[in-house]
């Protein structure tokens, strides 16, 4: 599977052919939170059932949570977030992503939205 799947509340996740899922938040979610100045990421080793609160996002506007599209085990953080969390604003689909893990079942990917139908959930938004 290559392509990004997203959730409901705005998280993605796109899995490589080495079977690692990236995860971050959307473009519309970063745009909403406004400046992001502070992310609190999952630890490494951390297992995490699909639909769980992984990531805490500070923003100037208000705090939110990033719940985990798919369930997993996380294989690694983007540290570089800590000194430069506004990379969420800036790339949340490339530099911006917030952790990878190794998922319990790749299939949970399956359920969630593709891009065009998740670019019609934000224009029924808009």
């Amino acid at each position: 599977m290559s392509e990004v799947r997203y959730t409901e509340d705005h998280a993605w996740v796109l899995i490589d052919d080495d079977g690692v899922a990236t995860i971050g938040i959307s473009d519309y979610a970063q745009e909403q939170l406004g400046d992001i100045v502070y992310v609190q990421l999952p630890d490494v080793g951390r297992d995490i059932i699909q639909g769980e609160e992984a990531v805490m996002i500070e923003s100037v506007k208000t705090t939110g949570e990033v719940k985990c599209p798919i369930g997993g085990r996380v294989i690694e953080i983007n540290e570089t977030l800590s000194d430069s969390p506004e990379r969420v604003n800036e790339s949340p689909l490339e530099d911006g992503w917030l952790f990878k893990l190794e998922p319990t079942d790749e299939s949970e990917a399956e359920d969630l939205i593709d891009a065009d139908d998740y670019d019609d959930l934000i224009g029924s938004l808009l």
